[in-house]
């Protein structure tokens, strides 16, 4: 079976896990200003399908983009990377 495409993946971190089998993802990347040339952060948050409620607030997790889940989730947890303290 061939798949369909290639899934985005990134690196966040874990900021709400209140809702019932969905976390909130932080992901931050490194753009570079047009007019400055500087490299500024730029977050975007992500809310992402966390099957077995497994993900507490501060783990670093990495997820994939999936087809819609409901209204808001576009992405699924794919594997925690690194658990909170």
């Amino acid at each position: 079976m061939e798949k369909r495409g290639i899934n985005r993946q990134v690196f966040g971190t874990v900021v709400s896990n209140k809702v019932d089998k969905t976390v909130i993802v932080v992901v931050e990347r490194l753009v570079k200003d047009r007019f400055y040339q500087k490299y500024v952060r730029r977050r975007g948050k992500y809310a992402a399908h966390d099957e077995n409620n497994e993900c507490q607030i501060g783990d670093k997790v990495l997820i994939s983009e999936s087809r819609p889940l409901s209204r808001t989730k576009r992405w699924r947890v794919a594997r925690i990377l690194e658990k909170a303290v």
